[in-house]
C-alpha cells in the first residue's frame, strides 16, 4: 500500500498546485490512498464545501484539520457528509469525527487527525488521546495506521513518535507550513516533524509577506492574505507499507510551478 500525504493546503495557489500536479503523482508515484490537510485551503482559514469538492476530485481521498478548522460555519454539515476529519481530541460532543477507517482494497485503513497542545487552542491531552485510539485499532485488528499530527512544537510531534512508533504506520507533522529536513523510517514507522505546505512558497508560510513583516515591526495586529499571484509548491511525503502495516519504503516529493519534481528518500533508523 503507497500513501500520499499533503500537509497544509493553502488558499487558492494551494487547490491549482493540487488540481495540476496530484493526478500525474497519483500515476507516478503508484499512489493507493492520499489524505491530505485542508484547515488553510478557503482563502487561508477553513474550508468551504465548493473547495472540498475541489480538492477530492482532483485525487485527495480524506482530509485532516486542526486550529482553523471550524473557521468556516458550513463545515459543521461537511464533517459529517464528507471524509473529512477534524482533531480527535476535541471534547466529547463536539461535531464530526477524528479518526475514520478506510478501505484500501481489503485493507483497512486508519487515518487520525490529532492537535497539539502548545499555541493551540483547548483541547484533550493528544498524547492520551491517540494512546486510546491506537490501542482500540489494534484490538480491532487494524494495523495501517497514519496520524496527522497538527502541532506548533517540535517536541510534541517527536514525542508522539517515541510514544507511538512500535504500533502506527506513519506520523506526518503539519501546521507550521515549513517543511523539515528530517523524513525517517524509525523502527518500520514513517516521521516527518513536518511535511510542509502546499501553495505559496516566496512569502511568509504561504501568505502575503506585508502584513507579517508590519507586525514584526510594529506588533500591531492585521489580517494575513493569501496573494493573489506567486511561486508555488506541492509537498508531499510518500510511504510504502507493507501487510503488517510497517513502513518499508518512504520519500519526499516537491514539485515546483515549473514542473521541477525534487525527491528525498527517507533515512533509516535500524
Amino acid at each position: 500500500m503507497r500513501i500520499g500525504l499533503i500537509g497544509d493546503i493553502v488558499g487558492r495557489p494551494g487547490r491549482a498546485a493540487v488540481r495540476r500536479f496530484l493526478p500525474g503523482l497519483r500515476q507516478s508515484e503508484g499512489l493507493d490512498f492520499v489524505v491530505a490537510n485542508y484547515e488553510n485551503a478557503s482563502h487561508g482559514f477553513g474550508l468551504t464545501e465548493k473547495n472540498a469538492k475541489e480538492l477530492f476530485g482532483a485525487g485527495i481521498d480524506l482530509m485532516t484539520g486542526g486550529n482553523h478548522t471550524w473557521d468556516k460555519k458550513e463545515i459543521r454539515p461537511l464533517l459529517e457528509a464528507m471524509p473529512l476529519l477534524r482533531p480527535a481530541n476535541y471534547p466529547d460532543g463536539v461535531p464530526g469525527r477524528g479518526v475514520k477507517v478506510a478501505r484500501v482494497g481489503k485493507t483497512p485503513l486508519a487515518v487520525i487527525s490529532l492537535m497539539g497542545y502548545y499555541g493551540m487552542p483547548m483541547v484533550d491531552n493528544p498524547f492520551l488521546v491517540a494512546k486510546r485510539i491506537v490501542a482500540d485499532l489494534k484490538a480491532e485488528g487494524v494495523a495501517h495506521i497514519v496520524i496527522d499530527f497538527h502541532a506548533e512544537a517540535t517536541s510534541e510531534k517527536r514525542g508522539l513518535l517515541m510514544m507511538l512508533k512500535p504500533d502506527v504506520s506513519a506520523i506526518f507533522g503539519t501546521h507550521t507550513h515549513v517543511g523539515t529536513d528530517d523524513l525517517t523510517i524509525d523502527g518500520g514507522c514513517m516521521y516527518v516533524t513536518d511535511v510542509g505546505l502546499t501553495g505559496c512558497r516566496d512569502n511568509v508560510i504561504g501568505m502575503d509577506a506585508k502584513v507579517p513583516v508590519e507586525r514584526f515591526l510594529t506588533g500591531l495586529p492585521g489580517r494575513f492574505e493569501v496573494p493573489a499571484k506567486c511561486k508555488t509548491i506541492l509537498q508531499m511525503a510518500v510511504v510504502e507499507l507493507n501487510s503488517l502495516g510497517r513502513a518499508v519504503e518512504a520519500c519526499k516529493v516537491r514539485v515546483f510551478d515549473d514542473g521541477t519534481v525534487l525527491r528525498q528518500e527517507a533515512w533509516r533508523e535500524e
